[in-house]
């Protein structure tokens, strides 16, 4: 059947957030990727309430297309509803089904600077129902899978809060309550802040890898989904920016700005404009501690009130090199620096067993929705 025949939409009113924990649960778009932070709202006959029973998705923005289901509460104006016409389906397993066609709505959402879900390509998707049993079945093994996989990335978060929490505790805020005796500015400990080539490159199957944002935004430098430009692109591009072992880059342009991630390949590469690159001065302070004080939430802030664009938020260099932070002695940084290296030894290890259960989950949503599997 077609999800018009199985579902009445509707979308979500914009609500007013409640600073106390009173009032009804309203769902935003981190809930449905299972954040633990209830917010709640004043709601009225106007809103639209969700049950357990209903889908929801994000109809709005760059999340357009994200699945949720299992909430009760009211709905922004982000997120839309499906409410089931039947109770002869079973909604985790129309669930689990929805969230496979999450690409395919995005990639045809309308709107051009605003995506927007196109109510009349998601009306028509056409979805496989098998008996109630099966459903149920189906469902469970989805269940299992996914939450294996979500165990992983909660465990993977609490790795990098665990990182933040002994910044903090060693060095403090270097704003508000800072530590340390010495505050110095970006540019005071760095010896070159620049950003990668601002023409767009002619690129080519195989070459010199070509790093932007994507390829640092999980706060450790990728490859494997990069592009690749010429030799001789990279050679004239390394004349001004050329990114180094140990050298930070920095997340300049986008939503993700502000995320930064160490070179510890000694590959070389190049990168675009939206990627800052930050050359520390190793006589004073640790690559690795640099990147985390980047990392940490007082130089976020920094960077949220430095943001230009009213579009596309854009950090200016001029701005990344004001950024004031904590400067303790070079024996501290190591000190500081040895534990990370550990913390992320173990995250690397826990990484790869996530990587291997998302392939698993991902694996059994093709094979269980081909009719593959025989229950």
């Amino acid at each position: 059947m077609k999800v018009k025949d199985l579902f009445e939409i509707s979308k979500g009113k914009k609500e007013i957030t409640c600073s106390v924990k009173k009032g009804t649960r309203y769902i935003q778009i981190e809930d449905l990727r299972g954040d633990e932070f209830v917010k709640y709202c004043k709601s009225n006959r106007k809103s639209n309430f969700v049950s357990k029973n209903d889908i929801l998705i994000v109809w709005d923005g760059a999340n357009a297309g994200t699945i949720g289901y299992g909430l009760e509460g009211v709905i922004g104006s982000t997120i839309a509803k499906l409410k089931t016409t039947s109770d002869s389906n079973f909604i985790p397993y129309l669930g689990q089904f929805l969230k496979t066609k999450s690409k395919y709505l995005r990639q045809n959402c309308t709107g051009a600077t605003i995506p927007h879900i196109s109510k009349n390509v998601l009306n028509n998707i056409d979805v496989p129902l098998p008996p109630l049993p099966v459903q149920v079945k189906i469902a469970e093994i989805l269940d299992w899978a996914d939450a294996i996989r979500q165990n992983y990335k909660k465990i993977l978060e609490k790795y990098d809060q665990l990182a933040h929490s002994v910044f903090y505790e060693m060095f403090g805020d270097p704003v508000i309550n800072p530590k340390v005796d010495r505050i110095v500015k970006l540019t005071d400990i760095t010896t070159k802040i620049t950003d990668g080539v601002h023409e767009k490159p002619k690129y080519i199957e195989e070459g010199v890898p070509f790093v932007s944002v994507k390829d640092i935004t999980t706060g450790k430098l990728s490859f494997d989904k990069c592009k690749y430009i010429s030799e001789t692109d990279h050679r004239k591009y390394i004349k001004r920016c050329k990114p180094e072992l140990n050298d930070i880059l920095y997340t300049k342009v986008g939503a993700t700005y502000g995320r930064p991630a160490i070179v510890d390949q000694n590959i070389e590469f190049s990168i675009y404009v939206s990627v800052a690159l930050i050359k520390p001065n190793k006589d004073i302070v640790n690559p690795y501690f640099l990147r985390e004080a980047l990392a940490c939430l007082a130089i976020k802030r920094q960077a949220d009130k430095s943001i230009k664009g009213i579009g596309v938020p854009d950090l200016h260099l001029n701005m990344i090199k004001d950024f004031v932070l904590p400067l303790p002695d070079l024996r501290t940084q190591k000190k500081f620096a040895n534990i990370i290296l550990q913390i992320e030894e173990q995250r690397s290890l826990i990484q790869t067993n996530f990587q291997k259960s998302e392939e698993l989950f991902q694996s059994l949503l093709q094979r269980v929705f081909k009719g593959e599997l025989i229950y």
